[in-house]
């Protein structure tokens, strides 16, 4: 799937699920914590993609997140690609082909979702909303590249790095005090499975069930079947799937603000 809709999917996750919680678990969340979770789920959807680099020294290439932040972001990218192909190169079995590249290894894994989600918690945990703010900034950066992506070809890098640090400064002052925010970590989490999901439905498929074994290949590719597995940029996915997405993220939006607005208009009447 392509950048957009990845982090579309996440947001549509993100809200559904919140909305889920507040209807049969009576979990309430504020709205800044509602939109704050959306943010952060949108931009780890797009968080595996990091081990597609492009080309540093000329801030060209690479998928929709290694352009985020400019060479910095395409510096990391290239970083976690190597490190993919490394341990690609270094768990591989006697049936697993020979890679160039590390795309859609290690950060398209179950254990890697987890990793990163639960890291996220800990150093939230430790740190506090000092933590928050650099995972805020970061994932919201993401978030605008995916969610606004022709917005962000034409702004530049450098104004999706001034929004994402504004947006993610304004969370900072406006978030409880000092404590743990387990949630951002299960946003994390939950966008890096919402993505990975995302690629298992296209025909290159995903390592999802790494690192188990399978006929002497540890790497073995899980897709839909070819004739119904979706091809990266049709109308299926840019039209249907970003519609479907669309429509159900409204609808999560409206039914979390609505029990708000009506408790409003009940006391004003």
């Amino acid at each position: 799937m392509m950048g957009p809709s990845h982090a579309l999917s996440g947001a549509t996750v993100w809200l559904a699920g919140s909305w889920a919680l507040h209807q049969f678990a009576d979990y309430e969340q504020s709205p800044l914590a509602i939109a704050v979770g959306t943010a952060v789920c949108a931009g780890a959807a797009l968080f595996p993609d990091l081990d597609l680099s492009g080309k540093v020294t000329r801030n060209q290439g690479g998928a929709t997140v290694a352009k985020t932040f400019g060479v910095v972001s395409l510096f990391i990218a290239e970083v976690v690609e190597k490190i993919s192909l490394g341990v690609y190169h270094a768990t591989k079995l006697s049936k697993d082909p020979h890679r160039n590249n590390g795309h859609r290894t290690l950060t398209h894994t179950i254990p890697f979702t987890v990793l990163v989600g639960w890291g996220t918690t800990a150093l939230c945990a430790a740190y506090g909303k000092w933590a928050v703010i650099g995972i805020l900034f970061f994932m919201i950066g993401l978030a605008l590249r995916g969610l606004f992506d022709e917005w962000a070809k034409r702004a530049g890098w450098v104004i999706v790095t001034l929004v994402s640090a504004a947006a993610a400064y304004f969370t900072f002052l406006n978030l409880p005090g000092d404590r743990g925010y387990p949630m951002i970590g299960l946003a994390v989490g939950v966008g890096c499975f919402v993505h990975i999901l995302g690629d298992m439905i296209t025909r290159s498929g995903v390592p999802i069930l790494w690192p188990i074994p399978i006929k002497r290949r540890m790497w073995r590719m899980i897709s839909l079947p070819d004739k119904i597995a979706i091809k990266t940029g049709s109308k299926v996915e840019t039209v249907v799937l970003r519609g479907v997405f669309t429509v159900i993220s409204l609808l999560a939006a409206a039914g979390l603000i609505a029990p708000a607005v009506l408790r409003r208009f009940d006391i004003e009447v």
